[in-house]
């Protein structure tokens, strides 16, 4: 998917319900940029959505006991959540595995990939999933629980979205590994295999959904149901200058303070949280605490982007930001189609937001309070430096309040299912293992140097040796260095090397001239190719975090590239810190900037001189009219012949 500007307004969406079920998704989690042009309230089913494709036993997951000691799954997210609009993590299907993206989405109960035998299926991020390729996959055959498709030979899927976008196929069984990041064994679980999808789900970048809901295809629910993992999970997406994050698959030990809310599945078929008031500026908006009741209540969804009140909390809780922010100047949104509550004069550093805009605080039915910081409903103005507009709209008409991956940016959320619980735990996402004491994901790899036989950009490592620089956020990263072997000969190489730049930017997800050709030589009829990767725009270095990505996306990204290049090899990355601009330069620096100054006065001095000297020619006497147009005319006009 091309970055896009995907801003939000609202639209009263209409799902006709047949006989197939029904996830739900905002249009947001699909959008590309913090412009919000598509900005849609989110429209919930008319009844609760059941999975009728697969049924289990009736026992209830939460009273589940783990028959052994309880592991879990530690899983990167990358992407971000308003440049993308939304997170992804790594899943591998199969054997041997076929790796895939995919949105990681609270609100919806299937995983699924697009298949090989996909008929209307967009461009992804990775290939699609060849079932014939694994030898463990089984088709899921038709049977009286679920769904079957028009043979009656092998049960199906159907889901549609509040966006309109749709997805449909056939369930598969094979074994899904979830990286050797993970404690957790590989395990044979259901999944769909697109063989239709339509609207944003056609145009994403990212392969599909992991679907972390309730239902019996829920991949939390196979694995509670397997008795590996006890019946938690938990999200921790990162703030807004820091893309990417953490999953947890499996129950944590909550920190000392975190913060619980009861979580009635009952309720609704989603995720609910009892909210009860919401304070800004340390002042409660004037409400009664049912208007966070209504409909389904108080939802949270991780793949919807932005946050969504019923219309009597909306309105008052704009008119107290509003009145908290007077030193503010209050502008235009990115997009004049729709009318953004945004302002400017805030400044760009992130650290200092709460300097200009107000605490906000949701306070919970048992007296506990999560207090928000600026980022957990601001987003950046996409055209105005130093300008933000809320990151929270009205839903419609709908009387459901739909909380969005906005609202826990930075923030550690547990779904503590078998104790009907949600937590949170403000905390800064890029260092979770540490702060939780976890044992962390293996750090990244200090060389690469596994031939990628079938043609794929990166091969598919998991890293493995240390690099070298703190990822708590103390070294800046002015470069990253890497190189590439490439089996084809350096003049069939040349011609096609703004090509392969272009290639590589986008398989990192960064700017074209960001990608720096470094050095080129041969060995035989090889290329070996350094690239440095440089921070985006007139920056002097990148944070660790956006460093971090980068190398992730070094270490584990396969898509595969045209013919041409052949076959591939990585190794050798490193990291270099900014340049340090010594004495010398600073004084050179000067004398430039002197000399400048001293060019710039002497143009306008002499650009005064030019217009005096013309006022003085002005000033001279004209002669008649008649005569100076006679002159004319007997010069210009040339004799009919």
């Amino acid at each position: 998917m091309t970055p896009a500007s995907f801003t939000a307004t609202f639209r009263i969406l209409y799902i006709i319900f047949t006989l197939v079920d029904y996830d739900v998704v905002s249009c947001s989690r699909f959008s590309d940029v913090p412009d919000t042009s598509h900005r849609t309230a989110m429209v919930l089913p008319l009844f609760p959505p059941k999975d009728t494709s697969v049924r289990s036993s009736p026992s209830q997951l939460s009273g589940r006991l783990l028959q052994k000691s309880p592991v879990n799954a530690q899983m990167a997210l990358h992407d971000d959540l308003l440049i993308n609009g939304y997170y992804t993590t790594r899943l591998w299907i199969g054997t041997p595995p076929q790796r895939f993206a995919l949105i990681v989405d609270t609100g919806s109960t299937v995983t699924y990939v697009p298949c090989s035998t996909c008929e209307q299926c967009g461009k992804h991020q990775d290939p699609r999933f060849q079932p014939e390729m694994s030898s463990t996959y089984q088709p899921v055959k038709c049977n009286i629980d679920c769904t079957c498709d028009n043979e009656r030979e092998q049960c199906i899927y159907e889901r549609q979205y509040a966006e309109m976008s749709s997805s449909s196929g056939v369930l598969g069984q094979d074994i899904v590994s979830f990286g050797n990041q993970s404690e957790l064994a590989p395990q044979r679980a259901v999944f769909g295999c697109e063989n239709r999808e339509t609207g944003d789900l056609y145009s994403q970048h990212a392969d599909g959904i992991m679907g972390l809901g309730r239902g019996d295809l829920s991949i939390v629910d196979q694995l509670v149901e397997k008795h590996v993992i006890s019946d938690s999970f938990s999200l921790c997406y990162g703030g807004m200058d820091f893309g990417g994050g953490a999953m947890v698959l499996g129950g944590i030990k909550p920190p000392a303070d975190m913060v619980f809310t009861n979580s009635d599945p009952g309720r609704s078929p989603y995720y609910n949280i009892e909210l009860k008031e919401i304070h800004v500026a340390g002042k409660a908006l004037s409400l009664n605490p049912r208007v966070f009741d209504g409909n389904h209540g108080t939802v949270l969804d991780s793949g919807t982007t932005y946050a969504y009140l019923p219309e009597a909390a909306f309105v008052a809780f704009k008119s107290a930001v509003m009145k908290a922010v007077l030193s503010l100047k209050l502008i235009e949104g990115p997009d004049p189609n729709y009318k953004d509550i945004c302002f400017s004069g805030a400044g760009s550093d992130i650290s200092q937001l709460s300097k200009s805009f107000p605490p906000v605080d949701m306070v919970f039915s048992n007296g506990k309070k999560l207090s928000l910081s600026p980022e957990n409903y601001l987003f950046r103005h996409s055209k105005v430096r130093g300008a933000y507009c809320l990151g929270i709209f009205q839903n419609g008409k709908d009387a459901t309040t739909l909380l969005g991956g906005i609202i826990v940016r930075n923030t550690l959320v547990t779904y503590d299912r078998q104790h009907e619980m949600v937590g949170f735990w403000k905390t800064n996402c890029s260092d979770l293992w540490d702060r939780l004491n976890l044992s962390p994901p293996p750090p990244l790899p200090s060389g690469l140097d596994n031939t990628n036989s079938t043609g794929s950009i990166y091969p598919t490592l998991v890293p493995t040796g240390s690099p070298g620089y703190n990822a708590s956020g103390e070294i800046k990263v002015g470069f990253i260095t890497f190189y590439m072997s490439l089996s084809v000969n350096y003049l069939d190489l040349k011609p096609h090397m703004t090509e392969l730049t272009h290639l590589i930017a986008q398989e990192l997800d960064i700017n074209f001239s960001q990608v720096h050709l470094m050095n080129l030589s041969t060995k035989g009829n090889d290329s070996l190719i350094k690239w440095a990767i440089y921070p985006a725009g007139s920056a002097n270095y990148m944070t660790n975090a956006a460093a971090v990505e980068i190398i992730h996306h070094l270490a584990e990204n396969h898509d595969r590239l045209p013919d041409t290049f052949g076959s591939y090899k990585l190794f050798e990355w490193g990291i270099e810190p900014p340049p340090k601009r010594s004495g010398w330069w600073r004084s050179y620096l000067i004398v430039v900037i002197s000399l400048s100054v001293v060019l710039i006065l002497g143009l306008s001095a002499f650009l005064g001189w030019l217009i005096w000297r013309r006022g003085k020619e002005s000033a001279l006497p004209y002669e008649r009219v008649e005569s100076v147009e006679t002159v004319v005319r007997e010069q210009e006009l040339q004799p009919l012949k």
